[in-house]
C-alpha cells in the first residue's frame, strides 16, 4: 500500500501525538498482557497491544489502514468488554474509555492522512461528534449514583404517636438492643434539606494521625439537657444540648502508645433503673453521691464512675471511684490491652471486656468478660473463655487464662431474657492456630450468650470455626421482635460479619430462624496447623460484597491499573471467603476489616427493615518461617506481624493497584436495607465519593460516587430518614429509607468515622442531629468538632 500524503499544521499535531499515545500504550499493555497471559490470563491484551502498534506504525506512514485497523481493534475491544465485564458501569469505563479516547483522536484525524475532501471530513466529523457526545455521557456517568439493587415497593412512613417519641438516648446504640432507631420525625424528608448548623463545639482532644492509632469513634449519649461526649484520649465533656456550651470536664489522665479511642460511654440512672430478673439485693439501693452516673473505659485498662451532673468521680466506686482492669490479668504490656468499646449497662451490672494487641504473640492479656456492680464496683462475675469455671478474681498467683478469645466491640442485653450478648473474636494470634485449646476453638469467632445475673453461658453459636482469617465478629448484635405474620412475634439477633454475612437466630435459644448451611471450604497444607473441613455459610440472609473474585472482576483507573491488578490477582491463590493462609501469596476477600465492622446496623421497626453499611477491601497475604520475621516486626494492622511463640510470623498487605486504588470493581462500600422478614435486600447503593481522597492519596476535589469504604455507625429516624457520616470524605448525609437516596449531605471540617444520633430538647421542643467529626481513617485532616444540626428557628 502507497503511503498517504502527509498532513500539515495542527493535524500534523495530532497525527504524532496520536502515534506516541498508540505506542506508548500498546507497549504497555502489549507487554504487561504478555506477562498476564503467562500466568494464565487473558490473551486480550497481548492482542491488542499487539494490533495498536502496527496501527500505530500504519499511520505514522500516513496510511488510513492504520485508523481501520484501530477502529477494528476498538469495535472488538467494546464486545470483549462486554463479555468479560458486563454490563456494568465502572467496569466497562476503565476498559473502554482510554480507547474511545483514541478513537476518538483518530477519527479527527482520518481527513488529513491520504488525499484531503470534503466528501472525507463531513462523515468523520460526524462520527467524530457522536464519539464525544458518548465519551462526555460516559465522563458524566462518573458523578452518577450506580445503585446496586433499586427498590421496587414503597414504604410507608409512621407519624409518632402521642407520648411515644424518644425522651432520651441513653446507650451507645440508643438501646441495649443496639437498634440505633429513633421515634423522632420533626426533622422528616420534607424539611431534612434546610438543616443547618445550630452550634459547633470542640473537645480538645484532636487525635492525632502519627500511626499510634487514635481515632475519634464516639457516639455521644444524651439525658435531659445535656450530652455527654467522650474523646480517643480518655476524657469526658458535658455539653448543654440546645447551644454546646460546656458544663463541665473530667480528664482520666489515660496513657496508651495506641489504639486511643472512645466509642462510647456507659450510663446508669438509679431512679429509672430495673434491676435484672434474679439480681441479688443491691447493698446501697439509693447512692446519694451519685444516683446517676456514667462509665468511663479508659485506654490504659481503668474503668471510672462519673457523677453526670457534677462531673466528679464517684467515690464509692471501686477504689475511689475507679477499678482496676489489670487485676487477675497478669503481664500486660503497654498497649496490649485497653478498653475501645461502650461499657454495658445491663440492670444493676456494667460489663466489660477489651481490645488485645492481635497477632503479636500467643499468651496475649486475657479475653475475660467482667461484669461489676454499678453501686459499688465489686466484681459480680467474670466469664473466663479458658475456664468457665472461675467466675471471680483468680485465686492468688493465677490469673484469667491467657490468650482466649475476647470481646472487643460492643455488647446487647435483654432485660427480659435477661440474657447479654457477646460478640468474640478469636484466640491470638489471628492467622495461626495450631496451638488453639479445644475452649478457644468451642468460643472463638461466636455469639455468647450469658445469664447477666452469673455470667454463665446459656448458648453460644459459632459464626467461624477455627478461624484463621480474624474474622473476629465486630458489631454489636441487633435484638429485633421479628413479626411472625400470626400476629405475634419471634425474638430474634441479628449478626452482622467480617465475612459480609448476616446470621439471624432467636436469641432465647440460639437456633437459626434464617438458614445456615455448612459447608465444605478448602484446607491448607501449613505444618502444625489444622482446618475446619467446613464453615457456616448464612444463606437465608443477604451476603453482602463476599463473592469469590474472578479475573474479570479485577479494575483500574486506567487499562495499565486494571492490568496489573490482574496480573496480581492471577499471581495469587484466591479459594472464596475462607481462602486458607499458606507460604504462598493468597487473596482474603473480605479482608480483616470487613464486610461488616464495629459500626453495626440500625433499622426502621415499623417496616422491619435493616440498614447495613459494609466496605470492600481485600487483604494479600502469606505466611512467614519463623527464622525470616525480623525481630521489630509490628504490623498492628499492616506489614509483617510477628505472631511470636508460633512457627510463622504473617505478611498482610492491601490488595491494591500501584495507584493505591482496591484492585476489585467498585463500590469499595455500600449501604444497604435489608428486609427482616424476607431476607432479602431491598436497596443497596454506593456510599460516598473520592473527593476527599484519590489515586496515590492526591485529593482528587471530585464528587465521583464510586462508594468508598466505610467505618462507623448509622441512624435511622421515624421520618424515613438515614443519617450517615462514615465515608472517606468529609459529609454528613441523609438517605431515604425507601430507597437509598441521598437527599441531603452537609460538608464536615474533617472527615468522621462516629455515629450520628439525635434527640430533641426538653427545654426547647427542637430535634437536633449530632455528629463528632475527629477524622475519616486514611486522612491526615484531623479535628475535634461536635456538630449539632437542627432546623432554622421558623421550622
Amino acid at each position: 500500500m502507497a503511503t498517504g500524503s502527509s498532513p500539515r499544521g495542527l493535524p500534523r499535531i495530532l497525527q504524532w501525538l496520536l502515534v506516541v499515545l498508540m505506542v506508548v500504550i500498546g507497549l504497555a499493555v502489549g507487554g504487561l498482557g504478555a506477562k498476564l497471559a503467562s500466568v494464565g490470563g487473558s490473551w486480550y491484551f497481548v492482542i491488542a497491544g499487539i494490533v495498536m502498534l502496527i496501527s500505530a506504525w500504519l499511520i505514522a506512514k500516513n496510511r488510513r489502514s492504520g485508523i481501520v485497523l484501530y477502529a477494528v481493534l476498538f469495535i472488538a475491544s467494546i464486545v470483549w468488554a462486554i463479555s468479560d465485564a458486563g454490563w456494568e458501569f465502572w467496569p466497562l469505563f476503565s476498559r473502554l474509555f482510554t480507547f474511545g479516547v483514541l478513537a476518538l483522536l483518530a477519527i479527527l484525524l482520518w481527513p488529513f492522512l491520504g488525499q484531503q475532501t470534503a466528501t472525507h471530513k463531513a462523515p468523520a466529523f460526524g462520527i467524530a461528534a457522536v464519539l464525544v457526545v458518548i465519551l462526555l455521557a460516559s465522563a458524566g456517568g462518573m458523578f452518577r449514583p450506580q445503585t446496586l439493587v433499586t427498590a421496587d415497593e414503597p414504604v410507608p412512613v409512621k407519624p409518632v404517636a402521642p407520648g411515644e417519641a424518644q425522651k432520651n438516648w441513653e446507650h451507645w446504640g440508643n438501646t441495649t438492643h443496639g437498634d440505633r432507631f429513633a421515634a423522632l420525625d420533626q426533622i422528616n424528608k420534607q424539611n431534612v434539606s434546610q438543616l443547618q448548623v445550630a452550634w459547633t463545639a470542640h473537645t480538645g482532644d484532636i487525635p492525632l494521625s502519627n500511626g499510634s492509632g487514635a481515632e475519634d469513634q464516639n457516639t455521644p449519649l444524651q439525658v435531659g439537657d445535656t450530652l455527654f461526649v467522650c474523646t480517643p484520649y480518655s476524657k469526658v465533656l458535658a455539653l448543654d444540648v440546645d447551644s454546646g456550651k460546656e458544663k463541665w470536664r473530667y480528664d482520666s489522665k489515660a496513657t496508651a502508645p495506641n489504639w486511643q479511642r472512645c466509642r462510647g460511654l456507659g450510663y446508669y440512672d438509679q431512679a429509672a433503673a430495673t434491676p435484672a430478673a434474679n439480681a441479688a439485693p443491691v447493698a446501697d439501693p439509693q447512692p446519694a453521691a451519685c444516683p446517676r452516673r456514667l462509665f468511663l473505659p479508659t485506654t490504659d485498662a481503668r474503668l471510672i464512675a462519673i457523677n453526670a451532673d457534677t462531673g466528679k468521680v464517684c467515690e464509692d466506686f471501686g477504689t475511689n471511684g475507679v477499678v482496676d482492669l489489670s487485676v487477675g490479668m497478669g503481664e500486660i504490656k503497654p498497649g496490649y490491652y485497653q478498653q475501645t468499646s461502650t461499657p454495658l449497662v445491663a440492670g444493676n451490672v456494667v460489663v466489660v471486656g477489651g481490645r488485645v494487641a492481635d497477632n503479636f504473640s500467643t499468651g496475649e492479656p486475657p479475653g475475660v468478660v467482667r461484669a461489676y456492680d454499678v453501686h459499688t464496683g465489686k466484681l459480680a462475675w467474670a466469664w473466663d473463655p479458658g475456664n468457665p469455671n472461675l467466675t471471680g478474681v483468680p485465686p492468688e498467683g493465677t490469673t484469667y487464662t491467657r490468650g482466649t478469645p475476647n470481646v472487643w466491640s460492643a455488647m446487647s442485653y435483654d432485660a427480659k431474657l435477661n440474657l447479654i450478648y457477646l460478640p468474640t473474636g478469636n484466640a491470638t494470634p489471628d492467622f495461626f492456630g495450631g496451638h488453639r485449646t479445644a475452649l478457644d476453638d468451642k468460643y472463638s469467632s461466636s455469639i455468647v450468650a450469658v445469664d447477666a445475673t452469673t455470667g454463665q453461658v446459656r448458648w453460644h453459636y459459632q459464626t467461624t470455626h477455627h478461624d484463621l482469617w480474624d474474622f473476629d465478629l465486630p458489631s454489636q448484635p441487633l435484638l429485633y421482635d421479628l413479626p411472625d405474620g400470626k400476629g405475634g412475634t419471634t425474638p430474634v439477633l441479628v449478626q452482622t460479619s467480617k465475612q459480609g454475612m448476616i446470621f439471624m437466630l432467636n436469641r432465647a435459644t440460639g437456633k437459626p430462624v434464617a438458614k445456615v448451611e455448612e459447608r465444605p471450604v478448602p484446607a491448607g497444607d501449613i505444618k502444625g496447623e489444622r482446618y475446619s473441613p467446613t464453615q457456616p455459610y448464612s444463606v437465608g440472609m443477604p451476603m453482602i460484597g463476599n463473592q469469590t473474585l474472578k479475573e474479570s472482576d479485577m479494575w483500574g483507573a486506567t487499562p495499565i491499573d486494571l492490568l496489573l491488578c490482574r496480573i496480581q490477582f492471577k499471581e495469587m491463590r484466591h479459594q472464596g471467603v475462607f481462602t486458607p493462609p499458606g507460604l504462598d501469596r493468597s487473596l482474603q476477600f473480605p479482608g480483616s476489616l470487613g464486610g461488616m465492622n464495629w459500626g453495626s446496623v440500625s433499622v426502621d421497626p415499623n417496616n422491619s427493615l435493616m440498614f447495613v453499611n459494609d466496605m470492600r477491601l481485600g487483604l494479600a497475604n502469606y505466611m512467614v518461617p519463623r527464622a525470616n520475621v525480623a525481630k521489630n516486626a509490628s504490623g498492628i494492622e499492616m506489614g509483617i506481624v510477628p505472631m511470636d511463640g508460633t512457627p510463622f510470623g504473617a505478611m498482610r498487605e492491601r490488595f491494591l493497584s500501584p495507584l493505591g486504588i482496591p484492585c476489585q470493581k467498585p463500590p469499595f462500600g455500600t449501604m444497604s436495607a435489608v428486609d427482616l422478614k424476607s431476607g432479602k435486600v431491598v436497596w443497596q447503593v454506593p456510599v460516598g465519593t473520592v473527593e476527599d481522597t484519590g489515586p496515590l492519596g492526591i485529593r482528587m476535589h471530585l464528587p465521583i460516587p464510586i462508594g468508598m469504604p466505610t467505618l462507623g455507625a448509622s441512624l435511622s429516624t421515624q421520618s424515613g430518614l438515614l443519617f450517615f457520616a462514615g465515608t472517606q470524605d468529609f459529609y454528613l448525609r441523609a438517605f431515604d429509607t425507601a430507597n437509598g437516596k441521598e437527599i441531603w449531605k452537609s460538608r464536615l471540617p474533617v472527615g468522621s468515622q462516629s455515629g450520628p444520633m439525635t434527640y430533641v430538647s426538653p427545654k426547647t421542643g427542637k430535634q437536633y442531629i449530632i455528629i463528632n467529626a475527629g477524622g475519616a481513617r486514611q486522612s491526615p485532616d484531623r479535628g475535634d468538632y461536635i456538630i449539632a444540626y437542627a432546623l432554622p428557628d421558623k421550622q
